[in-house]
């Protein structure tokens, strides 16, 4: 070997997907250019946006590569084209980074050197606080409580005590952000499009398992995220700031995946639980009088029942 040989590390994708949101996406690429992980690549997954902020970025970051949809594919579909693209350039690892967020310098290097020591883990994610108050956890280990068909986060609005400062297995992973390994992607195939958001982490996290590989969550790699980017308007309308379609998704999707991973066993206890749960979200927006979400979350019920991802 010769002596100027650089033995470089695991060569990492970072997929982020941009719809109209140049100056997040582009605070979010200045935060990756000082990590100090020697061996990534910025994916900017241009998602159809009008306002030619994906050209935008490239312009100001020519070392990005950027790739273009001529339609709003969701995050499900904005991100297949990332894994796409690492896939055929035999990148190593992938990563799925929600445009707003913020990284601290180190953060990859403690991802990528557990994942090289710990071959059984196919996919890990970072500790991550919100931004607006970065001493407040915005995700500390996501879990499912399969006797209740309920997949949620733990430590959301909560200072991180010694437990959210260990390292530990998950059940599943969060989609801000998703480090696996590529070899792992060809086996699972990647986020079911027809999901376009919600519960596409879940998703995938569950086939990674079933392949027999655990998930991490690992306290060093911090990250700090915006939260509600893609899924609030700026003004309060009758509805209130989020779009009905986003109720809709997310209680279809969340159907979909109850169907798929709850256990024959758990089925009449997750059924009542989540009768009672949708209930109570029927009625909230009913005594609201927000008419267009309860219409939302009814046929979310109905589809999410009668179809599948």
């Amino acid at each position: 070997m010769n002596q100027d040989t650089v033995l470089l590390p695991p060569s990492v994708a970072i997929i982020l997907v941009n719809w109209n949101s140049f100056q997040v996406t582009n605070d979010c690429i200045d935060s990756l250019k000082k990590i100090h992980y020697n061996n990534y690549t910025i994916i900017v997954v241009d998602n159809g946006s009008k306002d030619q902020s994906g050209q935008q970025l490239k312009q100001l970051h020519p070392d990005i590569v950027l790739l273009e949809s001529s339609t709003n594919l969701g995050f499900t579909g904005g991100n297949n084209l990332g894994f796409e693209y690492s896939l055929q350039q035999h990148f190593e690892y992938s990563m799925m980074l929600n445009n707003d967020t913020f990284v601290e310098p180190d953060f990859l290097d403690h991802l990528i050197t557990y994942m090289i020591a710990h071959n059984t883990v196919g996919a890990i994610q970072p500790r991550i606080h919100f931004h607006h108050n970065r001493n407040i956890l915005w995700n500390g280990g996501s879990y499912h409580a399969k006797w209740i068909g309920h997949f949620y986060t733990k430590g959301i609005f909560k200072k991180p005590t010694a437990t959210y400062l260990q390292l530990k297995k998950t059940d599943w992973i969060t989609g801000c952000a998703f480090l696996v390994r590529n070899s792992i992607l060809k086996q699972t195939g990647l986020l079911a499009t027809k999901m376009f958001i919600y519960s596409e982490d879940v998703d995938l996290s569950m086939r990674i398992r079933a392949l027999g590989y655990t998930l991490v969550y690992h306290p060093d790699a911090l990250i700090y995220h915006i939260a509600g980017m893609s899924n609030k308007s700026k003004t309060k309308g009758k509805e209130g700031y989020v779009n009905p379609i986003v109720h809709y998704l997310n209680q279809r999707n969340r159907i979909w995946v109850l169907k798929k991973y709850t256990p024959w066993y758990c089925v009449p206890t997750a059924f009542m639980f989540n009768i009672f749960y949708v209930s109570l979200i029927i009625g909230y927006f009913a005594t609201r009088g927000r008419f267009s979400k309860m219409k939302a979350v009814l046929k979310a019920v109905k589809d999410g029942c009668l179809d599948s991802m």
